[in-house]
Formats: C-alpha cells, sequence, structure tokens
C-alpha cells in the first residue's frame, strides 16, 4: 500500500479502563499506538462519549500529539454501501492488536 493507512481508535475498554471512578491505563494498547504513529499511520481517536472526551482522554494518556484528529463516533452513516461490505475495513480488538505490526494490518487488508 503507497498511502499511509488510517485508523480510528476507540477510547474506553480500548486503552483506557474504567473501574468505578478511576481510568486504568492499558499499557499495551498505548505503546501500540505509538508504534503505529511512528510508522506513519494517520490515527484519528474517536468515542461516543464526544470529540472533548476522545481529546480529553488522549491528554490524559498524554499520546495527544499522536493523533491528527478527535471525533465523537457517528451515530448516523450516510453511504451507498453497507459498513461490513466496505472495501480495506478490518475490525482490530484492542486485546489482540500489541502483537500485530504494521505489516500484519496490511497483509489482513489484501485479503
Amino acid at each position: 500500500m503507497s498511502k499511509p493507512l488510517t485508523f480510528f481508535i476507540d477510547v474506553d475498554d480500548t486503552f483506557v479502563r474504567s473501574y468505578g471512578s478511576k481510568r486504568i491505563p492499558i499499557p499495551a494498547t498505548l505503546e501500540h499506538l505509538k508504534y503505529l504513529h511512528t510508522q506513519g499511520v494517520k490515527l484519528y481517536c474517536w468515542s461516543s462519549g464526544g470529540a472533548d472526551y476522545a481529546r480529553e482522554s488522549a491528554e490524559e494518556f498524554d499520546i495527544e500529539n499522536i493523533f491528527i484528529g478527535f471525533l465523537p463516533k457517528p451515530q448516523v452513516m450516510i453511504d451507498d454501501m453497507n459498513a461490513d461490505e466496505w472495501r480495506n475495513l478490518i475490525q482490530v480488538h484492542p486485546n489482540s492488536c500489541s502483537s500485530k505490526t504494521l505489516e500484519d494490518y496490511i497483509e489482513e487488508l489484501k485479503k
């Protein structure tokens, strides 16, 4: 793939867990996101809590500089295709991402 990959990264239970009022970072995901950034991946942070919440969460864990934008998760999508039919779209659970390389993602997208 010649152009950089674009990733949309969720906040809750992706790079931070909440236990009551305590927020606990998920180190493996945080390190993976930093790795992706160094590989030239375009990273956007989004949350159903909104763009401000996404930005504040990234700032809380000192990773706001790796993202090029902060967004709310969409509530309505107007598109001629269902998301599960999009070309070049994969969903990766945060528990399985830390061992992946950029090349792993590229190979998955070729399938």
